[in-house]
């Protein structure tokens, strides 16, 4: 079964959009025939994507830290919870174990982690789908930074294009599976 992974936010933002965007991404990750491979909290957007997945009878791995298992309460519930040594272990199985990556709202983990999967399609580690999916407009500002990086010459913009976006899990989810990396190199 090919795997989705998904970085999201330990929190649940202050938006019930956020919440309502996670349960839907869930849902629509198993009825697609997508596992979902996440951070393997039980609390916030990442507990509620993973629940949404599981009630949609999907299977659900979860990577977490050793030093944040109690931190981030692991999911009880998972088809399989993988315990790491360090954060870079967990980045590292994660996408290991996905065919693909979305971003949901989030902070500074998820940014981070978005940027890491980016990066080494970028440098071609990796060909797989990266999108966000654009819950009321969260990656609006980041989308618009991103397009004046690459109007100014610092990202090419077939890099910058790699990133889908939509604010429709279906469509979204379409999108991955109709995606052709692009054939450009990093360097100039």
């Amino acid at each position: 079964m090919p795997n989705i992974c998904v970085y999201c936010g330990s929190s649940s933002g202050n938006d019930p959009a956020f919440v309502a965007a996670a349960t839907d991404l869930g849902s629509t990750i198993a009825d697609h025939g997508y596992g979902l491979v996440y951070g393997g909290a039980s609390i916030g957007l990442m507990g509620t994507v993973a629940d949404s997945v599981l009630a949609s009878a999907g299977t659900v791995t979860g990577v977490l830290p050793k030093s944040l298992a109690d931190k981030e309460i692991a999911h009880p519930g998972l088809s399989e919870l993988i315990i790491t040594i360090s954060m870079h272990e967990r980045k590292t199985r994660m996408a290991d174990l996905s065919d693909a990556f979305i971003a949901l709202p989030g902070g500074l983990g998820t940014f981070e982690e978005l940027f890491e999967i980016w990066t080494w399609a970028q440098l071609g580690l990796h060909h797989k789908p990266i999108a966000v999916l654009n819950v009321n407009g969260y990656f609006d500002k980041l989308i618009e930074f991103l397009e004046d990086s690459a109007a100014k010459g610092f990202i090419k913009a077939a890099h910058q294009k790699m990133l889908l976006v939509s604010d429709s899990s279906d469509e979204l989810i379409g999108k991955i599976t109709s995606f052709a990396p692009p054939l450009v190199d990093k360097l100039p």
